[in-house]
C-alpha cells in the first residue's frame, strides 16, 4: 500500500462520500459547464486538502464528522480548483497533472469564467447553509493567497528578498490554504477557539515545510515533479538561493544576481548557479529549516490522544518532507 493510501485508510468512507458531494456541488444548468466540471472531477490529484479536513475533524472530535465537515471539504476543494484553473491561465500553462489544462482545451476566456464559477459555488455553499464561521476561514485564505502571489511578483522584479519576506510569501501562497483545511476541519465539529488556532498553525507549518521541499527539488536531478533549475529560469527566489545570497561575498552576490537577471535562460549558467548554491550550504540550510517546521508541526499533535487519525496526520507530515514529487 502506498503512502497516500495509508493516510487515506481511516477516512475512506468519508472520502468516497465527499467525492459524490463535491461533484454535486459543481452542478449547473449549463451543459458546457457540466462537461468541464466532469473533466475536472475525473482528473483529480491526490486530494490532500479534503484529507486534511477529515483527518483533523476526526482527530479533535474522537472520530466524528458531520455535514458541515463535508461542506467545508467541498468548499476548500472548489476554491483550490478555481485557483489552479486561474493559475494555468496566468502562467499560460497547457498541462496540469499530466493532462491538458482547461485553458489549453477551452481557451482562456472560458477557463477564467469556470474559475469564477467554482469560486462563487464555494462561497454560496457556505452562505446557503449558514456556515459563516467556515466561510471566514476560507475567505482569509483566498485573500492571503492573492497577496502572496503579488508579493512574490513584486519582489522577483527587484531580487531583493530577505528570508523574512520569503517566509511571508510562502505562508500566504502555499501554507494558508493547508492551514485553512485544518482549522476548518476542527471548526466544523468543535467549539474551541484554542484548538482551532492550534490546527490552523499545524497546517501552516506543514505548508511551509511543503514549499521548502518544492524549493529543494529545483536543485536535485532526481526530481520527477518539475525540471531542475526551473525556479532560477523563472527568477523565483527560493530559500537555498536566498541563504547563499545573504552569506556570500559582494562579488559572488553580484555574479549570482546578474546570472538570474540576465542569464536565466542559459543552461550552462543555470547549472553553475545550482552548483554554487549547493557548494555554499544553501541546500543544507533549507533542509534544516524544513525539518524545524516539521518538528514544530509534530509537537502540536503530541497533545492529542493516539488514534488512527492522529497516526495518519503524522504520516502526512513525514510524507510532505520525504516525497519524491
Amino acid at each position: 500500500m502506498n503512502i497516500t493510501s495509508q493516510i487515506k485508510q481511516p477516512i475512506l468512507t468519508e472520502m468516497e462520500l465527499f467525492e459524490k458531494k463535491f461533484y454535486e456541488s459543481m452542478s449547473s444548468k449549463v451543459a458546457l459547464l457540466n462537461r468541464i466540471t466532469y473533466y475536472i472531477v475525473n482528473r483529480k490529484g491526490k486530494q490532500m486538502r479534503p484529507m486534511f479536513v477529515f483527518l483533523t475533524a476526526k482527530m479533535v472530535s474522537e472520530g466524528k464528522v458531520n455535514e458541515r465537515t463535508y461542506r467545508g471539504a467541498c468548499v476548500i476543494e472548489l476554491i483550490h480548483t478555481a485557483t489552479l484553473v486561474h493559475d494555468d491561465v496566468v502562467d499560460d500553462s497547457n498541462r496540469r497533472r499530466g493532462f491538458f489544462s482547461l485553458n489549453a482545451l477551452w481557451k482562456n476566456k472560458i477557463a477564467v469564467l469556470v474559475g469564477d464559477y467554482l469560486l462563487s459555488k464555494g462561497l454560496l455553499l457556505s452562505i446557503d447553509n449558514g456556515d459563516f464561521d467556515l466561510l471566514r476561514i476560507i475567505s482569509v485564505a483566498v485573500r492571503e493567497m492573492s497577496e502572496g502571489e503579488l508579493l512574490q511578483i513584486e519582489k522577483a522584479r527587484r531580487l531583493d528578498i530577505t528570508e523574512e519576506v520569503y517566509y511571508d510569501i510562502i505562508r500566504k501562497k502555499t501554507a494558508t490554504l493547508i492551514a485553512a483545511c485544518c482549522a476548518l476541519g476542527a471548526q466544523s465539529v468543535i467549539v474551541d477557539e484554542v484548538q482551532v488556532k492550534n490546527m490552523h498553525r499545524f497546517g501552516e507549518l506543514i505548508g511551509m515545510a511543503f514549499q521548502i521541499k518544492d524549493d529543494l527539488f529545483d536543485y536535485t536531478d532526481d526530481a520527477i515533479g518539475k525540471p531542475t533549475g526551473i525556479d532560477i529560469k523563472e527568477q523565483k527566489m527560493t530559500l537555498p538561493l536566498i541563504h547563499v545570497l545573504n552569506t556570500c561575498t559582494a562579488k559572488e552576490k553580484s555574479w549570482l544576481i546578474n546570472s538570474i537577471k540576465n542569464h536565466n535562460k542559459d543552461k550552462k549558467r543555470v547549472k553553475e548557479v545550482i552548483i554554487f548554491v549547493k557548494n555554499n550550504n544553501g541546500l543544507a540550510y533549507a533542509e534544516q529549516k524544513m525539518l524545524q517546521f516539521q518538528q514544530e508541526a509534530l509537537q502540536l499533535l503530541a497533545h492529542y490522544p493516539d488514534s488512527p487519525f492522529k497516526e495518519a496526520l503524522i504520516l502526512m507530515v513525514n510524507y510532505v518532507i520525504n516525497r519524491k514529487i
